[in-house]
């Protein structure tokens, strides 16, 4: 009798060991867990720790509560001012209701899956091309909300969306290339104009402040000279003053001014001995073709009288 009782008691014993390994249930503290209970949703989700359920009748399903990152696969697709670009991007989204990520969508990874690539394909046809490189937080922005619209339904909420790379032909990076190259070469022309101008005022003053003290120029000579001396070369070239070129011109100038005053006024002091001296010779010549003798001959006795 009392074998036949341990007997029992062992089986028994065994039984609920049996039946306590078959519906002990651990959840993790990020997880929780979905009773089906003959196919029927329980009324209530198993929060994290030791549970039990009924083997054979309930079946409970795990359900990840953290934060989940999915890469989009790139996605090929026309802008819309015509140009063929291939974008990828990653989402982060997670579970916020277990029951209804279990019950209301077959597989919320791949459902979220999808739909990041329909929402990924369908921005890039209403966004410009300048938007996809320059103007990504909003984009970001229209991604998420594109996604966490029917992500709602299903118990799954949609953190963030990321655009993280835009791919484009070889022609159009050439094209990029040479219109940042222009506007580049634009910027760097107009900032060295601007440096001429400012250049151009400021040697204005100094020229002007040179120009009453004549000593800065032969100062600011010297030490162009010492500046070029410094360098140790085998050469020196001295800078001619340009004021020297003037001076001098206008010496010169003064010099021909002066001889051709002196010639001037020697030219008028010969005017009146030579207009007598050439009128008595042609008074000369007359009296000699009128036949009359000089004065001087009137006296001389004719030629009959001579001895």
């Amino acid at each position: 009798m009392v074998e036949e009782l341990v007997t029992a008691g062992v089986a028994l014993a065994s039984v609920g060991a049996v039946y306590l390994v078959a519906a002990a249930r651990v959840v993790k503290q990020y997880e929780r867990g979905v009773v089906l209970r003959l196919g029927r949703l329980a009324s209530e989700v198993r929060g994290p720790g030791f549970t039990m359920i009924v083997p054979g009748i309930d079946r409970m399903r795990k359900v990840n509560m953290q934060i989940v990152t999915m890469p989009v696969p790139a996605q090929e697709g026309i802008t819309r001012d015509n140009v063929t670009v291939r974008v990828d991007a990653v989402v982060y989204f997670k579970v916020v209701d277990a029951a209804d990520a279990v019950i209301r969508v077959e597989d919320y990874r791949f459902a979220v899956s999808q739909m990041a690539q329909t929402s990924l394909r369908s921005i890039i046809g209403k966004s410009e091309l300048d938007d996809l490189l320059s103007n990504r937080e909003k984009l970001n922005q229209g991604l998420e909300l594109m996604m966490d619209s029917p992500a709602i339904g299903w118990g799954v909420t949609v953190d963030r969306v990321e655009i993280k790379d835009v791919s484009l032909p070889e022609t159009m990076k050439r094209s990029m290339a040479r219109q940042a190259e222009a506007t580049r070469d634009r910027r760097a022309r107009v900032i060295n104009a601007d440096a001429e101008l400012q250049a151009s005022k400021k040697l204005a003053e100094a020229a002007q402040a040179m120009s009453d003290q004549p000593a800065a120029l032969q100062l600011r000579l010297l030490q162009t000279v010492v500046a070029v001396a410094a360098e140790k070369n085998s050469t020196l070239v001295l800078p001619f003053p340009v004021e020297l070129l003037r001076f001098l011109e206008r010496s010169g100038l003064q010099a021909q001014a002066q001889t051709a005053a002196a010639e001037a006024d020697r030219a008028a002091g010969r005017r009146p001995s030579g207009p007598a001296r050439s009128g008595a010779s042609e008074a000369a010549v007359e009296g000699g073709e009128a036949g009359a003798p000089p004065p001087e001959l009137e006296d001389l006795p004719e030629a009959e009288e001579l001895p």
